[in-house]
């Protein structure tokens, strides 16, 4: 499987592709940042961060997009920027037709780390032995959006079987329908014969 990982930012937007099955060494294929300036009017920014991530697809065409799922924070400000950066990936990846999936930020930190408590330093540490680098990915959005694509890799297979346990509890709940136009009416023998 290979997941573009995406740290979703206005000022840098972490971007990670990487490669692998759940159980199996992963690979680092690519790893970066899309930056826009803070002085560019916000919709030169989302232009920017679309561009960014539209060459990210075009190199690497993953099969998944990994994108952070925004959570409330006390700064209203940061939570905008990033929803709206986190909306253009999620845009970018459905206009191709790649499937998006969603991770919470503790979610990520719990698959790679083990807590999901864990600092940024933790992560960068554990994304730096998973894919075997020598060094953290810099800046902590890069690491980060490493992070997401290998929480994807890793919860992907339980994710299915669990939605497909779901689909399978929910099938054999719902009551069969009655044909189209049959709705109301009840089977009766034919005149003239009884049974």
């Amino acid at each position: 499987m290979l997941v573009l990982g995406v740290d979703p930012g206005l000022t840098r937007c972490g971007v990670g592709v990487v490669e692998g099955v759940a159980g199996r060494p992963l690979t680092l294929r690519g790893v970066g940042v899309v930056r826009t300036p803070v002085d560019a009017e916000l919709g030169d920014r989302l232009v920017a961060v679309e561009a960014g991530i539209e060459r990210w697809l075009d190199e690497y065409r993953p099969e998944v997009v990994a994108v952070e799922r925004v959570f409330s924070q006390h700064n209203v400000r940061t939570v905008m920027g990033t929803a709206q950066a986190s909306a253009v990936a999620m845009l970018c990846a459905a206009r191709r037709g790649i499937p998006v999936a969603l991770h919470t930020p503790s979610e990520v930190k719990a698959a790679v780390t083990g807590t999901g408590r864990a600092d940024k330093a933790q992560v960068g540490a554990m994304v730096t032995r998973l894919l075997r680098l020598d060094a953290p990915p810099k800046p902590a959005d890069a690491a980060d959006a490493l992070a997401l694509a290998i929480c994807h890799i890793w919860r992907a297979p339980a994710q299915n079987r669990l939605q497909q346990a779901v689909a399978l509890h929910t099938a054999s709940r719902t009551p069969a329908r009655p044909a189209p136009g049959t709705a109301g009416r009840t089977a009766t023998a034919p005149k003239g014969r009884t049974s």
